[in-house]
């Protein structure tokens, strides 16, 4: 099956770089996505963008490359709740990968068995208006509550405008709750913020809340600019995700986001990715829990 990229789509970076910054053994690339390809695991009929095909086999060589042992595969909202893609490259990760599917109400205690099988840990609500369509909490709560049993966690996808009519349905989950991105904060606004003071009190106030500290590509409005001979800085983004990751050491993860979906401005290098890791956890301590110890008991464990 033929699919045409929605206009405008920016293609992941094909040439990155060697990072600088040297992954400590066991390192756990915890947010990126497969993308079909479209001619074996068709895209969603209700998507609302096509992509680039991102395959597997192209997402382990970019493990390889940056030097990252393991990864989780976010299921895409391209693919809808169709999560063939992903359960595929887990099913061919040798046990290196781990994943975080979609699922409706309909799912049955079966397939969900299934999934876990093959490595699935989590499922995925997404509240981004703009990349799909409004499904009733009280359905997201049911799933919740039924893969709970299996020690399945939620990641939830919002943004930060959104968190003070989100916080009930959050603080109600029985699960371990991940957010992505630190729920997407206004960088341009202070760290200590009230808007960012919020997310960082829903962490502070709930335990059971980890936050992925990723995405400064999506985040930043500085940009890559240059700081002593390195191009990832995105200083703007930097006292943010620094801040989590010292308050929260043992509930912090981080992930690549490849290939990187509905960025506009720039494509990043996920080379430089890696290197923007010393700037948010400068000690070999809080690498290691980020990069090692968290994902590896919220997904092997």
């Amino acid at each position: 099956m033929q699919f045409e990229k929605t206009p405008g789509w920016l293609d992941w970076y094909a040439g990155p770089s060697k990072p600088r910054f040297k992954l400590p053994a066991g390192a756990v690339d915890a947010h990126c996505h497969v993308f079909g390809p479209g001619a074996d695991f068709p895209f969603a009929p209700e998507r609302k963008y096509t992509p680039c095909d991102a395959s597997r086999q192209q997402l382990f060589a970019l493990r390889d490359h940056l030097g990252v042992e393991k990864n989780v595969v976010v299921q895409a909202t391209c693919h809808g709740s169709d999560n063939r893609a992903m359960l595929d490259a887990l099913a061919h990760s040798q046990g290196r990968a781990r994943g975080v599917a979609t699922v409706r109400r309909g799912v049955s205690d079966q397939q969900l068995q299934a999934m876990h099988d093959v490595g699935v840990r989590g499922v995925r609500f997404n509240f981004v208006r703009r990349l799909v369509d409004f499904t009733p909490k009280e359905e997201l709560m049911e799933i919740a509550g039924r893969i709970a049993k299996w020690g399945w966690h939620v990641v939830v996808y919002f943004e930060a405008v959104d968190l003070p009519e989100l916080w009930d349905f959050f603080t109600a989950l029985p699960t371990i709750v991940v957010v992505d991105h630190m729920g997407r904060p206004d960088v341009r606004q202070p760290v200590d913020g009230p808007e960012f003071e919020l997310f960082v009190r829903l962490m502070r106030e709930h335990a059971n809340v980890w936050s992925k500290v990723s995405c400064p590509e999506r985040l930043s409005v500085s940009g890559p600019k240059a700081l002593n001979g390195e191009q990832n800085a995105y200083l703007d983004v930097q006292p943010f995700a620094r801040r989590i990751v010292r308050e929260f050491p043992d509930r912090v993860l981080w992930g690549t986001d490849w290939p990187h979906p509905n960025l506009k401005d720039h494509m990043p290098d996920d080379g430089l990715l890696v290197d923007f890791i010393p700037h948010i956890a400068p000690t070999t301590e809080l690498q290691r829990k980020l990069l090692v110890d968290n994902p590896t008991r919220l997904y092997w464990s």
